[in-house]
Formats: C-alpha cells, structure tokens, sequence
C-alpha cells in the first residue's frame, strides 16, 4: 500500500508535506530563529532579510520565527482530532451495527441528525459555552468529526458484519468485541483512514478560523489563525505578510485532504487492478500480485464537510 501511494503525485505531495511539517514542529521544540512572542517597535514591517526571513508584522515579531512555533499548534489539533473522531466513530459505528435493532435504528437516526450541524459551527457553539482553547477546539471537531465517520462507515461495517468469515467466528465463540476488533476494524481501516485525513483537514482549518475570529487558541498559543487575524489588519498596506500564515494553513490542508484521496486509490481493488491492466507492476509482497482476495473498497460517498 505504501508503495502505491507513493507512486500516485498526489500522495508523494502529501506525504513530503506532512513530514515536513512534523519535522519542523519538532525542529520548534527546541530552536527558532526569533523568539516567536518577542516585540521590538524598532522593527516594524521589516522587509525579508537573513536576519527575519518572512519580515517582521506591525509589533516587530518575526513573522518566521511564529509561522515555526504555529506548527506545534497545528500538528497538535490535527493530530489530537484525529485521535478523538476515531475513538468516535469506532465506538458510535460498533453501537450502530453489533446491538440489538431498535439501537441501531435508534443511532442511525441520532446520527442523520447530528450529522446535519456542520463542523466549523459546532466547535463556534462550544468554544462559546466553554471558552477557547485548543483543547475545546481538538474535541469538538473530533465529535463532530466522529459523527460523520460513523455514519460513512455504517454502510461498510453492516456489510463486513455479513461476511462469510465474521459468520464463522461468531459461530466458533468469538464475542461483539472481538469481531469488532480483530474482523471489523481492520477491514474498514482504510476507510477509516480517508475519513481520518479529512477531519484532520478540516481541525486545521477550524482551529485557523476559530483563532481569526478569537475563539480558537490563546493570545500566548502560537497559532497560524492568530497570525492572519493581526496581519489582515494591515493587508491593504503590507498585502506580502498575510500571504505566509495563510499560504501555510492552504497547503497543509490541501495536503491532507489529498492523502485521503490517496489512500483511497491506493487501497482500491478497482483502481489497482486497472494500474497493472494499464503496465504497472504490483508491488512485491502486495496480495493482489499473486491473485489473493482484494480488500474491501473504500469508495463511498462522503459528505460535504462545511467550515
């Protein structure tokens, strides 16, 4: 799989940027070129230089220096809403497919429902009640997020559940928790997956909004969506210092959100099949090259996320 996905453009792009970007937020953990939250009113709109590569914004940071502390904050959401929307989905999709019926249908419509509020409002609402903080913006895109999950998966899942093989190990004894750990989940892994990379996607850019517009992280938090909301203040007089923070957070979710598409075309029997019919050698070891079963296809439809 790995190797299919490297060998798509798509996926070599976002896996080179996301390495990047974990790179960089390490690489921040212990070195800046600037101290990040230091102000020198000597230096203001300072031109890009050796000394402050992106320039300076109108209190004299180092517009560099914060862009590299922001990655923590953007690895970390993204990483932690990925986190909390498995846990989620996994649990809400087990509650929607291994019950009794009356619970499934019950959580079927819970999940229509719940699916209906977009993302990027209901972290708005929660953040509202409890304040912002990163931490309330990692768990209220990640149940948001979860939801969706849940509900894109439930097709697949009840499917996987009738399989001849889930069948058999419930008739040898195996009980509801372990079909679903050693049977359901990792047949739907690479849906899951697909799923996973978009709401990491759509964390980073809900933590980008929820900051400009003063719910997201603290004014001490480096965060891409504090920088833009400081610098589109000035955007009409120094237009150059809002294009790095919002260059960043266009190219780290559209990195994200084409490693799923990725991961799709690189777990689809489908499309693989096609790849070897059209030239393409399967990889050593893949079990499509020596005429094994195909996993389970990912292809499904998945709802507009609004943010």
């Amino acid at each position: 799989m790995i190797r299919r996905l490297l060998a798509r453009p798509t996926g070599c792009f976002a896996v080179v940027v996301l390495t990047v970007l974990v790179v960089l937020a390490a690489v921040s953990l212990v070195w800046t070129p600037q101290d990040p939250f230091r102000t020198d009113p000597f230096r203001q709109w300072a031109a890009p230089s050796a000394a402050h590569w992106f320039g300076t914004d109108a209190s004299g940071r180092d517009i560099a220096s914060y862009l590299l502390a922001g990655t923590r904050t953007t690895v970390l959401v993204a990483v932690g809403s990925g986190v909390v929307a498995s846990v989620v989905g996994i649990v809400l999709t087990a509650v929607g497919s291994l019950t009794a019926r009356w619970v499934r249908e019950g959580t079927a419509v819970l999940l229509d429902i719940l699916v209906a509020f977009p993302t990027l409002l209901t972290a708005m609402l929660l953040t509202a009640v409890f304040g912002g903080s990163l931490g309330v913006v990692v768990v209220s895109v990640g149940l948001s997020f979860g939801v969706t999950i849940a509900r894109v998966a439930r097709g697949e899942i009840r499917r996987i559940a009738r399989s001849d093989y889930v069948v058999a190990a419930r008739a040898s004894g195996v009980g509801p928790l372990g079909v679903l750990v050693r049977h359901l989940v990792p047949n739907a892994a690479p849906l899951f997956t697909v799923q996973l990379s978009l709401a990491m996607a759509t964390a980073v850019l809900a933590e980008a909004g929820l900051s400009y517009l003063g719910y997201g992280a603290g004014s001490d938090t480096a965060s891409w969506g504090n920088l833009l909301a400081d610098l589109q203040t000035y955007i009409g007089v120094h237009p150059w210092s809002a294009t790095w923070p919002g260059a960043a957070i266009a190219l780290v979710v559209a990195a994200l959100s084409l490693l799923g598409d990725a991961v799709r075309d690189a777990t689809d029997p489908r499309l693989t099949t096609g790849d070897r019919a059209s030239g393409g050698r399967a990889a050593p070891g893949d079990p499509a090259a020596d005429g094994a079963g195909s996993p389970p296809s990912t292809t499904t439809t998945t709802p507009g996320v609004t943010a």
